[in-house]
């Protein structure tokens, strides 16, 4: 099931489709760009953590746009398979950890506020939440899933947190973008249970 967040419709699908059709020209496989990609989330966080925050957080972004194209790249030439979506799943969790652990380190390092491996902890594990949270809900319902997509995996989503992440960390402020990361992740997991419930989507009893 494909979703798309306000910010990958609006902003990042229109630079990495371009690219994708570039790249379908080319011998470029969908496996290589998602590697590729995790590579710039990694140097994203490396240059965040030194203290290249402007860097970092141009970095952040670009991932996030990059990260679109692997899928894209994938149907342009009919190579999308279940290894590639997961490969995708998998490095998408550890790109997360990287900026998170590298906005705390900024945060530590030259931010004046008071533990701020406390937030980045939360965001962490805020991150990992509302991924796990949208998989479990397509594996558990299925073709039961509500048509609006915005509605139950909305608010917080991958594209809206990596924004995020990359304002806060060009500006300076990763400490309190942590805090907000961690809010807004898990207001987003209560978000989609308390829908789903509100909805009556999967509450029958399983065979």
């Amino acid at each position: 099931m494909r979703y798309d967040g306000i910010v990958s419709r609006t902003l990042n699908r229109r630079l990495s489709r371009p690219a994708a059709r570039l790249l379908a020209r080319t011998g470029a496989t969908p496996n290589a760009v998602t590697v590729a990609v995790l590579a710039l989330s990694f140097a994203a966080a490396a240059a965040t953590a030194v203290g290249w925050n402007i860097a970092g957080g141009i970095g952040i972004q670009a991932a996030s746009i990059a990260d679109g194209i692997d899928g894209e790249l994938a149907r342009l030439k009919g190579a999308a398979t279940r290894f590639g979506a997961a490969l995708d799943a998998i490095t998408d969790r550890y790109a997360d950890a990287a900026i998170v652990v590298a906005m705390t380190l900024f945060a530590w390092r030259f931010e004046a506020w008071p533990r701020p491996e406390l937030p980045g902890m939360l965001a962490l594990a805020g991150s990992l939440v509302v991924s796990y949270s949208r998989a479990r809900i397509e594996a558990s319902l299925g073709g039961a899933v509500p048509s609006n997509l915005d509605a139950v995996f909305g608010l917080a989503s991958r594209d809206v947190r990596l924004l995020a992440a990359a304002v806060g960390t060009a500006l300076g402020y990763c400490y309190w973008t942590l805090w907000v990361l961690a809010g807004a992740s898990f207001a987003t997991a209560a978000w989609r249970l308390l829908y789903l419930r509100l909805q009556g989507v999967g509450t029958a009893p399983t065979a």
